[in-house]
């Protein structure tokens, strides 16, 4: 398991930027957003003179033009208050794009790296919810989804939607800040899992659903519930049986938001379906000693 909870601090900034042309070291404007404690503390935004042209596509996307920065100060003069800003911490953008950008106009005017820790907001995203798994995992739609409204393109409300994004990627899976950081390097379950139990098996006939941080991948755990006979299904139904949770989401429950799948789980359980909850340490005790 990732060994934190879900009640340590939810600390960390979030980052974006616009940039004049396709080259990524064009910055034109940074939008940096601090959340402590899992609430919005701080928004910062700053208009950069990239001293570079400006491409129409690039204006027609973020409505920065070369007349807009011409007063505005370089990247190598606001450099330093974007590294004390980021410096040291966990730093959140969606996609890959920011951070690239910003260690690409460090090297052109010749900066130090920024020394943080990054996260992928769209890597988080893709293993939160199955329907972004494989495409459309994009700000814009995610943040749809999910009711964030944001003015897209502007650099600091991106920036915004990025970490609210992450809040409830965390409220949802029960997964915390510390635990995405291991989370995103593991490979991407399929969004939906669905095996026939062993008709030997000693559990045949239980109707299994897994949901939270696992110590094994889905498919591993997949496999291992339909050896013993379950049948596993992607989602809660009248037909469930057994709910399995990751044993982190069962530690932290107290006083967080639980996943959609047990709140469904314990609403069924509420109307009389004979649904049994089981953390993941007792499912695979369960399998190894029918």
């Amino acid at each position: 398991m990732f060994g934190m909870t879900t009640q340590e601090p939810t600390d960390f900034t979030s980052v974006d930027v616009e940039t004049a042309n396709a080259d990524l070291s064009s910055i034109c404007q940074v939008g940096i957003v601090t959340f402590e404690n899992g609430c919005l503390k701080e928004k910062w935004e700053t208009l950069i003179n990239p001293e570079d042209e400006f491409d129409g596509i690039n204006i027609s996307i973020h409505g920065i033009t070369e007349e807009k920065v011409k007063d505005a100060p370089t990247f190598p003069a606001i450099y330093a208050e974007i590294n004390a800003r980021l410096s040291g911490r966990v730093v959140v953008t969606h996609t890959h794009f920011d951070v690239s950008a910003l260690a690409m106009a460090g090297e052109k005017h010749g900066l130090s790296r920024l020394e943080c820790t990054w996260l992928d907001t769209a890597k988080v995203v893709r293993r939160a919810w199955p329907e972004f798994a494989q495409s459309g995992y994009g700000l814009k739609p995610v943040a749809k989804k999910l009711g964030i409204v944001f003015g897209h393109h502007n650099a600091a409300e991106d920036a915004r939607a990025a970490g609210e994004i992450l809040l409830r990627a965390i409220a949802e899976t029960s997964v915390p800040l510390g635990g995405w950081l291991e989370r995103i390097k593991r490979p991407i379950s399929p969004a939906n899992i669905s095996l026939e139990g062993n008709p030997e098996g000693p559990l045949h006939g239980e109707v299994i659903v897994f949901t939270g941080a696992l110590a094994i991948t889905r498919v591993e755990v997949a496999r291992l519930a339909a050896d013993a006979g379950c049948t596993v299904a992607p989602g809660v139904n009248n037909k469930t049986t057994l709910l399995v949770v990751g044993d982190q989401d069962i530690r932290a429950l107290a006083g967080h938001e639980k996943s959609s799948k047990h709140r469904k789980a314990e609403d069924l359980i509420s109307k009389g379906q004979p649904i049994r909850i089981l953390r993941e340490t007792d499912f695979k005790f369960l399998i190894k000693n029918p």
